[in-house]
């Protein structure tokens, strides 16, 4: 089942019918630890509509309101490798060996609402930085009670240029305006996602494909649970947060985005983000 926050309400995707409901607040809404539960008891009451499914294109949203973006970092081998490589000449390559392999992940704040975009829209990189790439990561939806309800796909655009100088310029190379960007839809399921889910992240320029490559979530090294639990932490999230769970996908230190590059990320089941490089 699927969750679309739109203009016009929330649209409700089961089993290939969609369903809008009107009149209902995104935060109080997805912030239900039952709310799988809820979403499908909705969709036996309402009419399934084409004009619903319609909104997704017309008019959807990022999936976030009143929510914060936290972001892990460090949490696939692939990342600890790439993020040795871009510190290594400011001395800072011991650090992310040693967070790989500690009891404590990395977690840092990443964005609210008004620093994220949605699919379709534009990211941003900074322009201060040199060496831009896209993040691609399953992003946990969570309710305030600290129960994973969902899922959506996640971009956590990064300067490693900023970041690699010194890994105290974290908070430069993560938060800016058009930081990050989540969608097109939360995935609700009762479930865990399967260990064998792949997230696959396309790079596009000037109609020609500069940059594919795919990863397993079975790779973290932690578990969604273990991350959510240091996120939640002597933190309060009074509507649910989003956490992002780090990436698998780093492209060769010869690439960097540049304006107009098209990036596509895409994870099973729940499907696909794209956004353009302002």
């Amino acid at each position: 089942m699927k969750l679309y926050k739109t203009t016009k309400g929330i649209v409700i995707e089961n089993n290939e019918s969609h369903y809008l409901l009107e009149n209902e607040n995104w935060d109080s809404y997805i912030n239900d630890d039952e709310l799988h539960l809820k979403a499908q008891q909705a969709t036996e009451k309402l009419t399934a509509s084409p004009e619903a499914k319609n909104l997704i294109t017309s008019s959807l949203q990022a999936p976030i309101q009143s929510q914060e973006i936290w972001a892990c970092g460090v949490t696939y081998y692939k990342s600890k490798v790439g993020r040795q490589e871009e510190s290594a000449d400011a001395g800072g390559a011991d650090f992310y060996a040693r967070v790989y392999e500690a009891e404590r992940p990395e977690i840092f704040f990443k964005a609210t609402a008004s620093r994220t975009v949605g699919h379709n829209e534009k990211v941003g990189i900074r322009k201060d930085s040199t060496w831009d790439v896209p993040e691609p990561e399953l992003t946990l939806v969570v309710t305030s009670s600290g129960k994973i309800i969902g899922y959506t796909i996640g971009n956590d655009m990064s300067s490693r240029s900023i970041e690699g100088e010194n890994p105290l310029y974290l908070p430069q190379a993560k938060t800016y305006d058009g930081c990050a960007s989540i969608g097109p839809c939360i995935y609700v399921t009762d479930q865990p996602l399967d260990k064998d889910t792949n997230i696959h992240l396309e790079i596009n320029r000037n109609n020609e494909k500069v940059f594919e490559g795919d990863i397993s979530i079975s790779q973290m090294k932690r578990t969604p649970e273990e991350l959510v639990s240091f996120v939640y932490r002597e933190c309060s999230f009074p509507t649910g947060c989003l956490v992002m769970t780090g990436t698998g996908i780093v492209p060769g230190n010869d690439f960097t985005l540049q304006s107009g590059d098209e990036i596509k990320i895409s994870i099973d089941k729940i499907g696909t983000l794209i956004n353009i490089v302002k």
